[in-house]
């Protein structure tokens, strides 16, 4: 969330660093209702201070005159009214600010789509096969490891059967991130539920703005966790850190839920894109002043994965117009597949800045005694399932049809 006093105070800068995204946001209602909500508040403390004065005078009188009786009743109503009407404003100014996104970075690029994104680095090159690569759904299919008519009969369109040694590739994917972030990068796990409150997608940004693409349980108003990020964001929620625990860095692996609302096409074959996913999630909560080499750290890490794969990747930073609604600056790690003939995003790893600590009110305490402050959040996938599993298995084919396993997963794949 924007800090209200920034757009108060800043107007302009606000306005031209979201216009930078590409799109127009109603800031001259925030700020008429925010001068609205801030002249109710001064309304109802001074009719507050009248009232304590008249209950004082009333008080200290012997007789307690009618006429002082009823004007404190009047005062007691108008007071009530003018509460109602504060948080009515206060209320409609909070959803207002929920549905604005966070503020680009001032080096992220500009641009209106993803083809105005910047590769900034890549590892390996693309490998040419000697032979005509198939795609992961052929490959899958033949190798009796991915049942796409079995995933539709349990749930439909979008779901898909690992089997055999598909799972078995797929569980050894998640421990090796797993344990290369814990044993080398110094990352803490968490295990976390898949269902979270209101208030915590609220806090990571995913509500109101995604509510379309979330799956919710009506009854208990549980939310479905579209990606870890959600629950790791709000497990400082309501807290203030000690500065010297900082920065927290977290690690965890998550089923995920999203709907996938894809026209028919080629960007729908196979297993990228499904309403249920793996992911293993990294986050963390830092100090402002070193947001920025973290986010950097963040990326190395996950990049880290995909050179010990062995499989041609490169970094590209967002440009405004691609940036994520809770990000001010992102990189994105996209790996080779020979099969789909495509780069694939395996990784979005994102510098939140102090947007989501101000909606789920995350602080830190700089020092004995000093005011606390909001800490910056940063997240990025280390590494999303199923597409690091189809870079793996498009550029481990063999000419046979067959698919070597990476040599840093065969201790998980095989079985004692």
């Amino acid at each position: 969330m924007l800090d209200i006093k920034l757009i108060r105070e800043n107007l302009d800068f606000v306005r031209q660093a979201l216009a930078r995204r590409g799109d127009v946001f109603g800031l001259d209602e925030i700020v008429e209702l925010d001068e609205h909500y801030r002249s109710l508040l001064r309304q109802t403390e001074e009719l507050r201070a009248q009232h304590n004065e008249a209950s004082r005078q009333l008080g200290l009188s012997k007789d307690k005159p009618p006429q002082l009786i009823a004007q404190m009743r009047q005062m007691g109503e108008l007071i009530s009214s003018l509460q109602e009407q504060t948080r009515v404003a206060k209320a409609r100014l909070d959803s207002l600010l929920l549905d604005l996104p966070n503020l680009p970075h001032s080096d992220v690029p500009s641009g209106t789509s993803e083809a105005d994104n910047v590769v900034v680095r890549s590892w390996g090159q693309p490998k040419d096969l000697p032979f005509e690569p198939l795609p992961h759904w052929e490959l899958g299919e033949r190798l009796g490891i991915i049942d796409f008519q079995q995933g539709v009969k349990l749930s439909g369109t979008r779901f898909y059967v690992l089997k055999g040694l598909g799972a078995r590739l797929q569980r050894a994917l998640i421990s090796f991130m797993l344990d290369v972030h814990l044993g080398e990068h110094g990352y803490t796990e968490v295990y976390l539920p898949s269902m979270v409150k209101r208030e915590c997608m609220e806090g990571s940004g995913h509500l109101p703005k995604f509510a379309d693409n979330l799956y919710h349980d009506e009854e208990d108003d549980f939310w479905f966790v579209p990606t870890a990020e959600v629950p790791l964001t709000n497990l400082h929620r309501d807290e203030i850190l000690s500065v010297d625990d900082l920065p927290l860095r977290y690690v965890a692996y998550t089923p995920c839920f999203r709907r996938e609302k894809m026209s028919a096409g080629a960007d729908t074959r196979g297993i990228k894109r499904g309403h249920q996913f793996d992911k293993v999630e990294l986050y963390k909560f830092t100090v402002p002043e070193s947001s920025d080499e973290e986010l950097g750290k963040l990326v190395a890490d996950a990049e880290d994965i995909c050179r010990k794969l062995e499989i041609p990747h490169r970094v590209v930073q967002l440009c405004t117009g691609d940036l994520g609604f809770a990000a001010c600056k992102t990189y994105d790690i996209e790996m080779w597949a020979p099969g789909c003939a495509e780069w694939l995003e395996v990784s979005s790893c994102s510098n939140c800045g102090n947007f989501q600590a101000r909606r789920a009110n995350i602080r830190y305490r700089p020092g004995p005694g000093a005011k606390p402050r909001l800490v910056h959040t940063l997240n990025g996938s280390g590494l999303a399932l199923p597409r690091v599993l189809i870079s793996v298995l498009e550029n481990y084919q063999q000419a046979d049809g067959t698919v070597l396993v990476p040599e840093v997963l065969e201790p998980y794949v095989r079985v004692h």
